[in-house]
């Protein structure tokens, strides 16, 4: 039985971070608000069996369609960037026995580190134009920001807030073996 666990190679899998999008969700007001980090570093080391994921996102290139909101995301109201400037995500043992991923890691923000179970999909690996191999890694979470200090909200008139506290974190990212 062949499974994407023996497709994939041992060794180390760094970003390609032209070929990468780390981002978030959040409903807000009557819709769903959405931003990215565009500076963003991940690794998967395959070795001895397991597999293992790092990853962390610079709060400073939050990045949305408005420089006075990115300047409020990162602000001590929601990432507080000066304090802390990077979210760090980190899963010891992923279990890529199918086309499904499943990973309990753990992801600071804020400085707060908490337990987070990501799912997603691992495509098998190709060889570039370039003889470089790639694989594809989509992963998603649901946190509860409150969790994590990003308490900032704004009460409605007829009652409720404006920022839902269920965040959906996702990433869609590439990634090439080392040489």
């Amino acid at each position: 039985m062949s499974t994407i666990q023996t497709q994939i190679p041992a060794g180390t899998w760094n970003l390609d971070q032209i070929h990468s999008t780390a981002g978030f969700e959040v409903a807000y007001l009557a819709g769903t608000f959405h931003g990215m980090f565009r500076d963003v570093q991940a690794e998967l080391d395959v070795s001895d069996g397991r597999t293992r994921i790092e990853g962390t996102a610079n709060v400073a290139s939050v990045d949305v369609k408005d420089e006075n909101l990115a300047a409020h995301l990162q602000s001590p109201d929601f990432f507080d960037a000066e304090r802390h400037p990077e979210l760090r995500f980190v899963a010891e043992d992923v279990d890529l026995e199918s086309e499904t991923v499943n990973a309990s890691g753990e992801i600071t923000i804020k400085g707060v580190t908490k337990p987070v179970e990501v799912t997603g999909t691992i495509s098998a690996p190709i060889t570039d134009a370039w003889g470089n191999e790639r694989i594809g890694l989509q992963l998603s979470a649901t946190v509860d920001r409150t969790e994590f200090g990003l308490n900032w909200n704004m009460p409605l008139p007829a009652g409720g807030n404006a920022l839902a506290n269920e965040v959906t974190l996702a990433v869609d990212i590439a990634l090439v073996q080392q040489a």
